[in-house]
This record gives structure tokens, sequence and C-alpha cells, in this order.
């Protein structure tokens, strides 16, 4: 696969700029070095562990007199390799985008340089995050969460996935791992580095946690939620850096943004703080996969509560941040409007007075010359 950007400048091999320019071409051909290793029989056993997904279980099930057998999988320490793998093929898919769809349109538009960085972080989180709203709806659909929310804490420890939702955490590990490397082949400017590595982190931390901790079906939920109100704040700003008099968009994502913080904290505590606490399987249990002590519920609703009150912070200093910018756009448009009528008023007293010392005839000077 050859993503290669068309540049006059021939950068010495192996420096900084070799690698930025061709470094979808590089992972391209590390993700083909597994590919091909499932082809021969020696490398195949080790190629597997990158490519497919790893701790396969069948379960058989007696439904009538048919017997069927149902997949189902946990979590283990290969994931990694899996995670790896899939994070190679989101820089693979990111370098697509950017070059096929992004570039395209940021050359008709014209952007500045700080529209054309932030319109390609929407354009590629809108992407992303419309396929994990798509896909995450999908399986809460297939395995009815949304229809019996008791099933959220029922039964913990849930260690036992589907195969889409064990795909489902490993695909987003994958995409938010290459955020990193990223940070570097899209040339980051340093002032923006902290804010993109904290939210970063915060995803990692709270997928891994959600993963690891068998709390897959409550961190799906709360995924697919907040992915769903992210895509819109991104439509909504490519929206506006099409036409920037499109911003009601803001509006309704303003809204959506403080319910969905609200809903992700009510569900947080009726799971974990109601439903766990209450739970017949308590105690800790690394074999077993259970994690119900009050240790950990108190840790994993401190983070939570810390997260969404952190978001709410930003989210206060970004729209009092907007009004400021907006109040000050219309004292600007006041402002001219005001010095146009004041010149165009001396200029109207100017020409009067013109007149007046040109001798303009007034009824009392018209009088005198006749006398």
């Amino acid at each position: 696969m050859a993503i290669r950007k068309k540049n006059n400048k021939n950068p010495p091999v192996f420096s900084h700029e070799f690698v930025i320019q061709n470094h979808a071409d590089i992972v391209s051909c590390v993700a083909m070095v597994f590919l091909l290793g499932l082809m021969f029989e020696v490398t195949s056993k080790v190629a597997v562990l990158f490519i497919t997904v790893q701790y396969n279980v069948t379960i058989s099930s007696n439904e009538g007199s048919e017997e069927t057998t149902l997949n189902y999988f946990h979590h283990g320490l290969k994931d990694l390799a899996t995670v790896f793998f899939y994070m190679l093929v989101a820089i693979i898919m990111h370098a697509i985008i950017q070059e096929y769809v992004l570039d395209k349109i940021n050359r008709k538009m014209h952007f500045s340089k700080t529209k054309h960085s932030k319109f390609n972080e929407s354009g590629q989180l809108s992407i992303f995050y419309l396929f994990s709203c798509v896909w995450g709806a999908s399986i809460l659909t297939s395995e009815n969460l949304l229809s019996n929310p008791v099933s959220l804490w029922e039964g913990y420890p849930h260690t036992l996935m589907p195969f889409q939702m064990k795909f489902f955490y490993i695909s987003q590990l994958g995409y938010w791992l290459h955020a990193l490397p990223e940070l570097y082949f899209q040339k980051t400017k340093k002032e923006d580095v902290p804010r993109q590595l904290v939210y970063i982190s915060l995803y990692l931390v709270h997928i891994a946690g959600a993963y690891i901790l068998n709390l897959n079906r409550l961190g799906l939920v709360l995924l697919v939620l907040h992915y769903f109100v992210e895509l819109l704040f991104h439509v909504s700003r490519l929206v506006y850096f099409s036409n920037e008099n499109r911003q009601s968009g803001f509006t309704v994502w303003a809204i959506l943004y403080v319910l969905g913080r609200l809903l992700t904290l009510s569900l947080s505590v009726l799971t974990v703080g109601f439903g766990l606490a209450g739970a017949e399987q308590q105690g800790l249990d690394l074999a077993a996969g259970n994690f119900n002590v009050l240790f950990v519920r108190v840790t994993v609703l401190a983070a939570i509560c810390a997260t969404q009150a952190f978001m709410m912070w930003k989210f206060i200093n970004f729209q009092l941040r907007r009004w400021r910018e907006h109040a000050q756009q219309q004292a600007q448009k006041k402002k001219p409007v005001s010095v146009k009528s004041k010149a165009k008023k001396d200029k109207t007293n100017g020409v009067n007075g013109t007149l007046s010392s040109n001798g303009a005839d007034s009824p009392r000077s018209r009088k005198e010359k006749s006398s």
C-alpha cells in the first residue's frame, strides 16, 4: 500500500522529515510482515497472536433437542500484541483519510494554519466517532443492554465477551494508542501537545480500566454516549469552518454535553455504587476476574467523577471564551459604525463651515449688499 505525498524535496533517508513524509509506507510494510507471517507454518503461530483475537472459549448449550456452541472471549496479556497490530492499522487509516479526503478539502477551502489543524483534527475524529457510535450501538442492541439495564451489573464479573465486544475494545485501545505517534507524524505544535496528551491518556485509562476490571458493559454504554456528544461537537465545528454563520450546532452540543455528564454519573453510581455493592459475589479474586471490593468501587467512582468534573471545568472555560470572543466581535462591529457616522457628521460640518467662509448668501448679507 503506497501512501506517498508528492513533494519535490527529497529529505535524507531516515531523517525526521523522511520518516514523517513516509510514515504510512513504513508502517504499511511493518503490518505486511505480520500478514506474510500467516503464509508460513514456522511464523504463523506468532503472526496469529497479532492479527486475530485471542482467548477463545467455546460454550455448549442445549436448546430443546439441538446442541449449539457459542464462542466467547476473555482478556489476557496476549491482547497487547493484538492491540499493537491494530494500532498500526489505525496509523495507516489515518494517513489514507488525511491524504485522500481531508487534504483535498483543505486545498479547496484555503483555510488558515490554525483552521487547517483544527479541521484535520475534527475531520479525523468525526469519522472515528461516527464509526464507533454505529458499531457500539449495534453491540448494545444485539446484547439487549439498553432494554435490560440491570444486565450492566447483574452476573458480575463479566469475564466472557462476545467477539464483537472484545474486538471493539481492542480497536479502541489501538486507535487511542496510535494517537501518540501521530503527534510526531502530524508535527503537532508544542503548546498543543500537553492538551492532546491529557485527553489521550484519559481515554486510554478509562477504556483499559473498564476492559481489565470486567466492567465492559458499563464501559461500552458510556463510550457510545460520550462519542455521540463528541461527534456532534466536531461535526458542528466542521460546519462552522465551511460557514461561520452556522453556529446552532454548538448550542445543541452544549445542552447534550451537560446532559451527557449527568447521565454518565447517574449510570456509574447506579451500576458501581448500588448494583455491584449489592451483588452476591463480593471479594477480590484475580483468577475469577472479580474486583468487586469496596476499594475498587470507590476508586472507579472517584476516577469517573473526577473526569466528569474536569470535563465540565473545561466546558465552562470554553463557553466563557466563546462568549468573550462573541462580545469582542460585536464591539468591533459597532465601533466602525460610530466612527463612520462621526466622520460623516464632521464632513457635513466642514462643508457648512466652508460655505459660510466663502460668503454664502444669507438673507442678512443679501440685504446689506442691496443697501
